[in-house]
């Protein structure tokens, strides 16, 4: 993943052309270099208006007022010194141990690995689902971060005697490649070490070392998007269903939309012996509008299995002849007359103007805002990944929160029983893949201001790179008021406005979209937010019908109910640099006070907590009645008033599922059935359902199965797994598009500081200059005032 100007610039500042050919840090911008930096960022200042010429000129003119973005400075081509007289080697290599593979690296791994193949047949049948860096041990981490990359912090490292040894360059970079035999239906994992030179040969095209590969067995990988146009094109091909069309009035093939689905695991036909999908049908209307919306047409009563590996289908039945929908009026969502209304006419521009530039500062993949620095990644399953989450508190310097956030997992399950909808069970994560999933931001952006857009890279099926350009949004929000306070006796008021730093992404799987967001606040806090929106995936009805299990939303037309399951997996390190293992989860529930003495007006309540000691005591559910969270705190770090340090989680809205305990779902997704789960760091321990859900036939397999070893928690490295969810009872107001859902947690200091870390936020120019007016032209309105 690199940053979108990252070919021409770093840090936003653009780079020479001896800089990129010897692969230089950029040289600091000359004083008068605003207008270039304007160049290197991306400015969306204007909501509800398309861009025009107008707005091109306004971003120009506004070259003048924007200074430069500091710079995060390379360290020095020689040793340097640092205040603490500890040298700092130079740097070695240009890739963090935690950015993501270059384009060139992933190029290397998989020519790697399709070299090794030990004929020309295993060469040509290998697909390629995803090649992911080895993310180092977090000591590796430690070491970069301390002298080769920023923050530059010795402290990282534990003193020894003698003083620290620093090796003159870090370990080299390794991927991690899981790849399908097409021909044998096999599935090995493969790591290569890369070395900087072969990285940066040619593109890429010099050959890595492999360090080992195995065959797992009884697995079937993520399906792969050219698998799935390949198996629509199959469908489309196949004779008894295009009979089976036509005698539903379909004779034009281009109409027919084929969704293939995982078929997941509900009996031994379902084993992963074969890579199997059953496909949803839609058929579109023919129609002028640019966006066609097929999901608004089910095509019902078709059965089809296709065999994924040798791209045939294996089972096809036309069991019932139910009617296609009528075209809805109101099924399609683009704007104005293309879909057949007229858009509101009172929407004015909004504009969002940072005139001095953004407040952040981004060195590559570091970034730094408002006291807040951390690291970005991506992976092909994850997505977006925050690494070395901590916070710079004055004379306590960086202090650690968390060495790791991402969201690891999702599963949608339907509560229709009836055919096909009770198979629909997707784990969009370990099925498809976020990240690889993800849009470019190019094609529709929800962010204003000031934006920094990251790429990702990843391989497709054949082993070809491909690059999403701005993936990944940077930008800062305007979050409303802060803290105030008016002091009723003298009229004097403080108040200031919050201020957020959101890093997010978006991708689409088949009809639906996510959103997930991650929030930095000037208070201390970190927001995990996913945002819902889409296409509800919908189901024919007969003249007449209705359904228990949804919403008719249009004629012939209804939504089944459904849930969605969001799994954040967070390495916390609450005050623990990195080889430290000093958290604890302690769980808080609020209490009534029992009638007697000690509740004599019977009004008293307090939090009770209770230390989680290991795996299975940590096995719990969220519990709104009694208010109930959970804190990470350090056991050897207090705070002024002998507290010990932490971070408290605190759920949003959530639910579990709504299905009996036998529910075919919960043999793969054994996670869902709490709401939290803590376990101590394992670096295999990364899938709460396992690496491989897709038609997995193991029961339970992922957290569900580490916990059984009830390891201890007392004083650990901890890891939470925060399972989340919303019950999605469709609305007439879902259809055609469904505004976005929001939904997910906090992470908040608790007792991690000594008092509010926003107290030092500024007041706005403009507050100051009513603050001024206001004390200049208020008259004392009494004596006790006069006094005051």
């Amino acid at each position: 993943m690199a940053s979108t100007q990252e070919k021409a610039t770093h840090c936003c500042i653009p780079k020479t052309n001896d800089d990129i050919k010897n692969n230089k840090a950029p040289r600091p911008p000359p004083p008068s270099s605003s207008t270039k930096v304007l160049q290197n960022w991306s400015v969306a200042l204007v909501s509800g208006s398309n861009p025009s010429e107008d707005t091109i000129s306004k971003r120009a003119s506004m070259a003048t007022l924007i200074r430069p973005v500091e710079p995060i400075s390379d360290p020095p081509a020689t040793n340097t010194t640092t205040s603490k007289g500890i040298s700092i080697m130079p740097r070695a290599q240009t890739s963090h141990p935690l950015d993501p593979l270059s384009a060139a690296e992933i190029s290397v791994a998989v020519a790697t690995v399709r070299a090794a193949g030990k004929t020309p047949e295993v060469r040509d049948s290998m697909r390629f689902i995803e090649v992911a860096l080895v993310e180092p041990e977090k000591h590796v981490v430690a070491l970069a971060d301390a002298y080769f990359f920023p923050p530059f912090q010795p402290s990282l490292i534990p003193r020894t005697k003698g003083g620290p040894v620093i090796p003159s360059k870090l370990p080299p970079r390794q991927a991690r490649l899981v790849v399908y035999n097409k021909r044998s239906n096999e599935t090995s994992i493969w790591i290569v070490e890369l070395s900087e030179v072969h990285a940066a040969t040619r593109g890429g095209h010099h050959r890595g070392k492999v360090i080992s590969s195995k065959v797992v067995p009884d697995v079937q990988p993520p399906m792969d998007a050219m698998e799935y146009a390949e198996c629509e094109a199959v469908v489309k091909d196949f004779p008894p269903f295009r009979e089976a069309m036509k005698k539903r009035g379909i004779e034009d093939m281009d109409l027919v939309m084929v969704d293939p689905w995982c078929v997941g695991y509900h009996s031994d036909a379902d084993a992963p012996t074969r890579r199997l999908a059953k496909p949803l049908i839609f058929c579109r209307t023919e129609s002028d509008c640019p966006i066609e919306n097929g999901y608004a047409r089910p095509v019902e009563g078709i059965h089809v299995l296709v065999d994924m590996q040798n791209m045939v289908v294996i089972e096809f039945e036309d069991r019932k002849l139910v009617p296609l929908p009528p075209a809805d009026p109101l099924r399609n969502y683009t704007a104005g007359e293309t879909r057949g209304g007229v858009d509101r006419s009172d929407v004015k521009p909004l504009q969002i103007i940072q005139p001095e530039g953004p407040s952040f500062r981004v060195s590559g993949n570091f970034v730094e805002w408002q006291k807040w620095n951390f690291r970005i990644g991506f992976t092909p399953r994850e997505g977006l990944v925050i690494y070395s989450v901590a916070y710079v508190d004055g004379s306590r310097g960086r202090r650690p929160i968390a060495h790791r956030l991402s969201f690891v997992e999702m599963v949608v399950p339907y509560g229709d029983p009836n055919e096909p909808h009770y198979r629909k069970n997707a784990f969009d994560a370990g099925e498809d893949g976020l990240g690889k999933n993800a849009h470019s931001l190019k094609k529709g952006c929800d962010c204003l201001g000031y934006i920094k857009y990251f790429d990702a890279h990843f391989t497709n099926f054949t082993g070809g790179v491909e690059t999403i350009e701005n993936c990944v949004c940077l930008h800062e929000e305007d979050h409303g008021i802060l803290w105030k306070h008016q002091d009723w006796r003298t009229g004097l008021a403080e108040v200031r406005r919050s201020r957020r730093l959101t890093v997010s992404f978006i991708c689409t799987v088949a009809n639906y979209e996510y959103g997930f967001f991650w929030h930095f606040y000037q208070d201390g806090k970190i927001e995990a937010e996913v945002k819902l929106t889409g296409i509800l995936s919908l189901g024919a009805l007969q003249p007449g019908e209705t359904r228990k299990y949804g919403t008719t939303i249009a004629p012939g037309l209804y939504a089944p109910v459904h849930q969605h399951f969001f799994v954040a997996r967070m390495d916390m390190a609450v005050d623990c640099k990195p080889g430290e293992a000093f958290n604890q989860v302690v769980e808080v529930n609020l209490k009534v006070e029992e009638p007697g003495k000690n509740n004599v007006h019977n009004n008293a309540f307090y939090a009770e907590e209770e230390l989680l000691k290991s795996e299975l005591q940590a096995m719990r559910d969220c519990d709104p009645l009694s208010a109930r969270h959970w804190i990470v705190r350090n056991t050897r770090n207090v705070n002024r008033t002998g507290q010990l340090t932490g971070f408290k989680l605190v759920p949003g809205s959530n639910c579990l599922p709504l299905a009996g305990s036998e529910a075919k779902f919960l043999r793969r997704a054994t996670f869902l059935k709490h709401n939290l789960w803590v376990t101590p760091y394992s670096r295999e321990e990364m899938h709460p359902g396992g690496e491989f859900p897709n038609q997995n036939p193991r029961v339970g397999e992922g957290l569900a199965t580490w916990v059984k070893q009830n390891r201890s928690l007392e004083e650990a490295d901890i890891v939470l797994w925060y399972v989340f969810g919303v019950t999605h009872v469709p609305r007439l107001e879902d259809w055609p598009v469904m505004p976005v859902e929001r939904i997910g947690f906090m992470l908040m200091p608790h007792g991690f500081f000594n008092c509010s870390p926003a107290v030092d936020v500024p007041p706005s120019a403009t507050d100051l200059e009513l603050k001024d007016a206001d004390i200049a032209t208020k008259p004392i309105q009494n004596g006790i005032i006069a006094k005051l």
